[in-house]
């Protein structure tokens, strides 16, 4: 496994090594080892799956706050995703930054996002699916989870560019029960924390 690509400084694209055969092929997608040799601390504690049915799905953009927050290792499992990242960190360079990274089935990529970000993903096509592992668990309760709305900044998002001559599909939570915009958030997160 190696870093292939950096993004807003801290997210992550990873590179895996697929081993080919008459038979098919292998892969290793989760080693604790290998990601701390390339200077990356996770230690999954839940494994997540999810299928949009429809191009131009969207989920996100949520995070977990402080103390419960968690850090993201995401890949394309079927069809092809966006995978969307948001720097919320109050005091980052970066905040409010948007990160988008395209990953396909096959591509043998995965993105690790840190915490202080709301992640997100789009779907590129019908039936893309995305698995993503979590270095803490999912809490349910509203005070827990926090989110601004992926229609937040079209400097940042623009979805005609993004995804052209596509309607969006999302959640009304995700459309209209977010923030939308970064001043209202209060998201608990500090650059250099």
């Amino acid at each position: 496994m190696r870093i292939v690509e950096r993004s807003l400084e801290d997210i992550l694209v990873l590179k895996t090594e697929r081993h080919t055969d008459a038979r098919g092929w292998f892969m290793e997608i989760y080693s604790e080892q290998a990601l701390a040799d390339i200077g990356i601390r996770f230690r999954a504690v839940q494994d997540n799956c999810s299928e949009s049915l429809r191009r131009g799905t969207v989920r996100g953009l949520h995070f977990q706050v402080p103390p419960h927050a968690q850090a993201k290792l995401l890949r394309c499992t079927r069809g092809s995703v966006l995978q969307i990242a948001v720097d919320i960190r109050r005091g980052s360079p970066n905040y409010g930054k948007a990160s988008c990274i395209r990953l396909y089935e096959d591509d043998d990529l995965l993105v690790y996002i840190p915490k202080g970000y709301a992640q997100g993903t789009a779907a590129l096509e019908d039936g893309s699916q995305y698995t993503y592992k979590v270095d803490y668990p999912y809490m349910s309760a509203e005070a827990y989870n926090g989110g601004i709305s992926c229609l937040y900044d079209r400097e940042q998002l623009d979805w005609e560019k993004l995804l052209p001559d596509t309607r969006l599909i999302m959640s009304d939570r995700d459309r209209n029960g977010l923030c939308r915009t970064l001043d209202e958030l209060d998201s608990g997160f500090v650059y250099g924390e």
